[in-house]
C-alpha cells in the first residue's frame, strides 16, 4: 500500500477577497488613467487646426490648386542663408515655363514652426525685379517649414511648403 499525503483544505473565497481583489483591480487602472492623462495635458502643443471640418471641406480644393500649379511648370528657386545670429536671408527667383522671369506677383512667405504656430515668422518677400523676391527676419535654430506662397489678383498661383534645418 502507498503512503496518502494529507490533502490540503480548499481556499474559501470570501467576500472580503472579492472586494480586495475590486478594490485592487479598479485601484490599477484608475492609477493608469490619471498617469496617462497627465503625460497627455502636460505634452500637448495646442491645436493646429482649428475645424478639422472646415479642414477637410478645402482639401479638395487644395488638390486642384496643386494640379493647376504643377500645369504651369514654373521654376522657383530659393536660396536661405543665415546672415548674422538668428538673422534668416530668403531670396527667390520665380520664372514661367518658358524662363521668363514672373515679377507681378504678390509674395507671402513664413517660416512656420512645425509644432507651435505662436513662434512662427513672417517673412515680408519685398520685390526686386527679374522675378526676384528677399526677405530677412529672426528665426531661432531648429526645424522649420519655408512657407512660400506667390498670387495674382485674389488667386494663389504657386505654394512652396518645404522643412527647412536653422543652424
Amino acid at each position: 500500500m502507498g503512503k496518502s499525503t494529507p490533502s490540503k483544505a480548499p481556499r474559501v473565497l470570501t467576500g472580503r477577497t472579492v472586494l480586495f481583489m475590486l478594490l485592487g483591480f479598479f485601484g490599477v487602472v484608475i492609477g493608469v488613467n490619471v498617469i496617462m492623462a497627465r503625460y497627455a495635458v502636460s505634452t500637448f502643443a495646442g491645436v493646429e487646426t482649428e475645424s478639422s471640418y472646415k479642414a477637410g471641406l478645402a482639401f479638395k480644393a487644395e488638390h486642384a490648386a496643386a494640379e493647376q500649379q504643377a500645369a504651369r511648370h514654373w521654376g522657383v528657386s530659393v536660396d536661405l542663408k543665415t546672415t548674422e545670429g538668428d538673422i534668416r536671408t530668403v531670396a527667390v527667383r520665380v520664372v514661367d515655363a518658358a524662363g521668363k522671369p514672373l515679377s507681378d506677383l504678390v509674395p507671402d512667405g513664413r517660416l512656420a514652426h512645425p509644432t507651435d504656430a505662436r513662434r512662427d515668422v513672417v517673412l515680408e518677400l519685398a520685390p526686386l525685379g527679374d522675378g526676384r523676391y528677399r526677405a530677412s527676419a529672426p528665426a531661432g535654430p531648429g526645424q522649420w517649414d519655408l512657407v512660400i506662397d506667390f498670387s495674382q489678383g485674389a488667386q494663389r498661383m504657386f505654394r512652396s511648403r518645404n522643412r527647412v534645418q536653422l543652424p
